[in-house]
């Protein structure tokens, strides 16, 4: 046969898949005589057959036998070359495993279940002959809305599938080229005129390009998509599960989903029964149908609480002797849609996979769409809705119950909801929706809401908490206590003796702490060190280094653990706070508002300290820490500030330098850990080989100045941190850069700050550089100031925005170098004295400088309970007498104890002071006032950093969408779009900035992924969290930034916006705040 065309070259795929035994097909063609087509099977890279065809105009078929050996694919080709151009065809035969495929299928299996439903799934697993097999299996389901955010699927493929690896090259031969000759008005044009039709004029919704939105389309898609579902579902049984959040624009402006039912307002409860359902059909009543009473009232409903995203998660199911497997398992009660997801294999890797999907539904449903928090004096319209999946219309009512979360108390009326009962109707297959307007008042940290609706035998609820945040500014002002020998000291507290000048000032705690031994301070300090939210590499660390400080002080001496057990079984009941024990509102409460961790009384406050000190508490977090810690290491060794961001010399400088103090400390013999050696030996040779980089440069660009001086900070610090590892051996190539810097440092201390000074001090002490090392300290002591009172200290520690313009740092490395290197423990003392005049309630302001300062006080081990000696204290007319007094406890042989007042309690004439100490020796203590005042009140300090933040509104008009600035006079509606544009300048070059702007409870943000940006020639880590939005900075250039990110109204009311804060989070003094603003929302 002839090919049906007069074509050089007729190529046609007849089948290019199969199994074993099977036989692939091809048709090959031409209308020209005389060609020989090469033919060509390759397998795995491999030309495995060869053979010539001779065409003579005709086409013939071409049949591949596919072998079992195939699997994975082959490929054929066919070449050939005719009147000098050259013709190819290339084909991939897909051969699947399917002889390693499993069958995987439901023999029982529900797709609509009750919220909070019991039920067993049987899943029968087969071969591809049907036979039954045994096989472990790993089944897991979770709320399908959140593949929203990421689409998740397992994926499991061992067995490698081949393409086309060989190919002929005929580049350069057998080609064709043209040519072309142009010329005006060689041709005459032809202008061709398109013709036009009528259109429907779809009023902006993307009719035709909708099924984009779902997933990857932006947010602006999803609510396109939202008012496409609107138009065209008409049954509240469609309802997409898992939207309640997204479907707020639609809830809260008063139309449903599924209906045109408005919301039923306050003002509409008294209308009666009769008067409702008139004009109805068939009716389900509030008493059930034909007024059948049926426990009328919504008191009596049963709310669901467990709003779990993850239903099961089972990672090895075996098989039973048929071949099944059996799932057991309580759905949980968020009414949504759930995916199922099912993954199997054998011992001989055969592998199956399942996906279902399951709705969580019932005839009657409250959902409920609340904010992520509420805000202290805010106004929210706090909107519900009721969906009616009934054949029914529904007529009913419905109840908002409020109550204090740490308490279960009711608060309706603290919130002005007078109105708790309202009426509704929902017509069958659509939703009413419910409103209340609330006011959110001071003092509750949370709340539990519970939304009931009932109607007839039909009813439901939902219970959920959600924390209430301050629209107060915490101000702490301390006044610490130091007292040296036999004496009596009188001391001021100033600003809490002129407190009363202020009418809006609102005192939150008054704390007075005395402790004989300041190494205590440490111990006070490392729960601060654990619950640090952010997860930077840095600060993970320090989670690591606490745990470890605590299990060394934990197992130190039998007297120390009974002590902790003493703490911890004072009150067993009261370990945990309410709040902590709500582990969804913990993170966010402690996040907005650290010091709500801050215990009420004595018991609570060592009960947490005893907590930290559990031995089995502490081995999870520590080897917690640790893994993430070696995940953070990236593959040349160096660790980032944050995953994702560029290795960070300084960051890993750090860990290698809080490594060695553990290992000096005896807390952590770091060679004897595998892991932890593993990782240090990486990050040295990974310091080695930047160093060596920092020595190549200088010799080539100053190869004439080499003796000049080249030493900075990071090289110092580099010292510093490799003399704590001398038997890691500095390798060949990096020996010549090492000896540079080292030679450096002895030539050229003097310049350099204390700080450096130390740490040169030290390094060379090490690599027994005794007589430069002298010198150093002899100046060191030379240039020291004296005081009896603020200890021995230098006058030119000035703090800084760089690593190393950090006083208490500095401080405490020098404690170390004059223990080490002198041995001059009056110094030592001297020298803890001005570290302890530093702190501030329970921290030194950052996680390094309280890691820093923890080290330098546990020098000298941990022998610090034997002085019991108690200082007297007086507070304006108040003798403390803490043995005397309740919920104080004086701690066994240390004579530490802590006593606090709150609110009314506090007096502004405490603000003086006497403390009398009848022995020798030194006692430590201090006052601390915590206040809370409005944004407005509180002058922000004058630093290089400066913030304008400003709210813009999102508005369509006919030439595009236009922003226009938020004023009060703007009307906001529930659904559009708010932008925040924050501008910040900065008058020189910064380090490691933390920008947190916070938002109104009544808005959500548009991106709700947190990750890695870059933006103008600057690199940030954006992170959301659910009542701010954080920006992380490793390096801010001197300039001016403008950050813009969007978000969605999704509640009426009057709501502060908050302020955006920026801070230096390594020298926390350098640090600004926006004004606060509010934004009203209405219809």
């Amino acid at each position: 046969k002839i090919t049906p065309t007069v074509e050089t070259d007729w190529f046609n795929i007849i089948k290019n898949d199969g199994e074993p035994g099977d036989k692939a097909k091809f048709n090959i063609g031409t209308r020209e005589n005389d060609v020989n087509v090469f033919y060509e099977i390759e397998h795995k890279g491999r030309i495995i057959s060869k053979q010539w065809i001779a065409l003579n105009n005709e086409q013939k078929n071409i049949e591949v036998p596919i072998l079992e050996s195939f699997r994975g694919n082959f490929c054929v080709h066919f070449t050939f070359v005719k009147n000098n151009r050259n013709y190819q065809h290339d084909a991939v035969i897909s051969v699947p495993y399917s002889n390693k495929q499993l069958d995987l299928e439901f023999e029982t299996f529900r797709n609509k279940l009750l919220p909070g439903q019991k039920e067993e799934w049987k899943i029968k697993i087969k071969n591809k002959k049907g036979d039954k097999i045994a096989a472990e299996m790993l089944a897991g389901m979770y709320d399908a809305s959140l593949d929203a955010f990421k689409p998740n699927s397992w994926w499991l493929n061992i067995n490698k599938t081949y393409y086309s690896q060989l190919t002929w090259d005929t580049y350069g031969a057998f080609v064709l080229n043209t040519s072309a000759l142009a010329a005006k008005d060689w041709n005459p044009y032809s202008y061709f005129y398109g013709k036009y039709y009528d259109q429907l004029n779809w009023f902006g919704i993307p009719f035709y390009n909708n099924y984009y939105s779902y997933g990857w389309g932006g947010r602006d898609d999803y609510f396109a998509y939202d008012q496409i579902q609107s138009i065209t579902t008409g049954s509240a049984g469609a309802l997409m599960p898992g939207r309640e959040m997204d479907n707020r624009q639609e809830e809260q402006s008063g139309g449903m989903k599924d209906g045109p039912n408005p919301p039923v307002s306050v003002s509409k409860i008294a209308l009666s029964e009769q008067t409702i359902t008139k004009g109805l059909g068939d009716v389900t009543t509030l008493n059930g149908k034909d007024g059948e009473n049926r426990n009328a009232g919504v008191s009596g409903v049963v709310t669901r609480t467990n709003f779990n995203e993850t239903a099961f998660f089972f990672p090895n199911l075996m098989t039973d002797e048929n071949g099944s497997v059996i799932i057991s398992f309580t759905i949980p009660e968020a009414l949504t849609k759930w995916k199922f997801m099912g993954l199997a294999h054998t011992k001989d890797l055969k592998v199956g996979q399942i996906q279902k999907e399951v709705v969580t539904q019932k005839e009657l449903m409250v959902m409920t769409s609340p904010p992520r928090f509420l805000r202290e004096g805010d106004k929210i319209t706090f909107t519900s809705k009721v969906s009616n999946l009934t054949e029914k219309d529904m007529v009913g009512e419905a109840k908002l119950m409020i109550f204090d979360a740490s308490t279960m108390k009711p608060i309706d009326s603290l919130m002005n909801n007078y109105a708790s009962t309202i009426t509704f109707v929902a017509k069958k297959g659509q939703s009413a929706g419910l409103s209340w307007n609330l006011t959110i008042p001071d003092g509750i940290g949370a709340i539990t809401y519970k939304v009931v609706a009932k109607s007839g035998a039909y009813s439901d609820g939902e219970e959920m908490a959600i924390p209430v945040l301050t629209n107060r500014m915490l101000v702490t002002e301390s006044m610490p206590l130091p007292i040296r020998g036999k004496q009596t000291k009188n001391y001021n507290f100033t600003k809490l003796i002129n407190s009363k000048s202020s009418t809006t000032l609102r005192n939150h705690k008054l704390t007075l702490e005395f402790t004989s031994n300041p190494a205590w301070y440490a111990i006070q300090a490392l729960p601060y060190l654990m619950e640090y939210p952010y997860e930077c590499a840095e600060q993970t660390f320090n989670r690591f280094y606490a745990n470890s400080i605590a299990s060394f002080i934990a197992n130190s001496t039998p007297k120390i653990k009974a002590v902790f057990d003493n703490w911890k079984n004072f009150s067993p009941d009261a370990l945990l706070s309410n709040l902590e024990k709500n582990q969804d509102l913990k993170s966010i409460v402690l996040e907005e508002t650290p010091w709500v961790l801050d215990a009420k009384d004595e018991s609570q406050r060592k009960q947490r300290i005893a907590l930290l000190f559990d031995l089995n508490k502490m081995s999870n977090e520590l080897d917690r820490a640790l893994r993430k810690l070696e995940k953070f290491q990236v593959s040349n060794g160096g660790f980032p500030w944050f995953a994702g961001m560029p290795d960070d010399r300084y960051i890993t400088q750090y860990i290698v330098c809080g490594m060695g103090h553990l290992n000096k400390l005896g807390i952590k013999s770091v060679k004897e850990d595998p892991r932890v050696w593993k990782m240090v030996k990486a990050a040295a040779d990974y310091l080695d080989d930047r160093t060596k980089e920092d020595y190549d440069y200088i010799k080539k660009w100053y190869p004439n100045k080499l003796n000049e001086n080249h030493l900075g900070f990071t090289q110092i610090q580099y010292l510093y941190a490799r003399s704590y590892f001398l038997d890691v051996e500095v390798k060949g190539k990096n020996q010549e850069a090492f000896n540079y810097f080292k030679g450096q440092a002895k030539k050229y201390w003097l310049g350099n700050s204390r700080y450096m000074q130390g740490m040169i001090a030290l390094s060379l002490n090490r690599y027994n550089e005794k007589a430069t090392t002298a010198g150093i300290m002899k100046s060191l002591k030379e240039n020291a100031i004296h005081s009896e009172e603020m200890g021995m200290y230098w006058n030119d520690m000035n703090a800084g925005y760089y690593w190393y313009q950090a006083p208490i740092e500095t401080q405490a490395l020098l404690i170390e170098a004059f223990d080490e290197v002198t041995n001059d423990q009056i110094a030592v003392e001297d020298l803890k004295v001005w570290l302890l005049k530093q702190k501030q309630t329970q921290d030194w302001k950052t996680t390094t400088a309280t890691a820093e300062a923890c080290y330098a006080l546990l020098l000298k081990g941990t022998n610090f309970l034997a002085d019991d000696e108690l200082v007297e204290v007086s507070m304006g007319d108040i003798k403390i007498e803490p043995k005397k007094m309740d919920n104080v406890k004086v701690e066994a042989g240390t004579g530490y104890f802590k006593t606090s007042w709150s609110g009314s309690d506090i007096k502004p004439e405490m603000g003086n002071v006497k403390v009398t100490k009848n022995t020798e020796g030194v006692a430590w203590g201090a006052v601390y006032w915590q206040y809370f005042e409005q944004l407005d009140k509180i002058t922000p300090h004058e630093t290089p950093l400066k913030l304008e933040k400003k709210l813009f509104v999102e508005r369509n008009t006919p030439s595009g969408p236009v922003i226009e600035p938020i004023t009060e006079s703007t009307k906001l509606k529930v659904g559009d779009k708010i932008k925040a544009r924050i501008e910040l300048r900065v008058d020189r070059n910064m380090e490691y900035i933390h920008m947190k702007d916070m938002r109104a409870s009544g808005f959500e943000p548009v991106n709700v992924i947190s990750q890695y940006k870059y933006q103008d020639g600057l690199g940030y880590y954006e992170s959301t969290k659910d009542a701010s939005t954080n920006f992380f900075f490793s390096y801010l250039n001197k300039g001016t930034y403008v950050f813009e990110y969007a978000m969605k109204v999704t509640n009426k009311g009057d709501f502060s916006n908050g302020v955006t804060t920026i801070q230096c989070m390594y020298a926390p003094e350098f640090t600004s705040h926006s004004e606060g603003i509010r934004v009203k929302v209405g219809e």
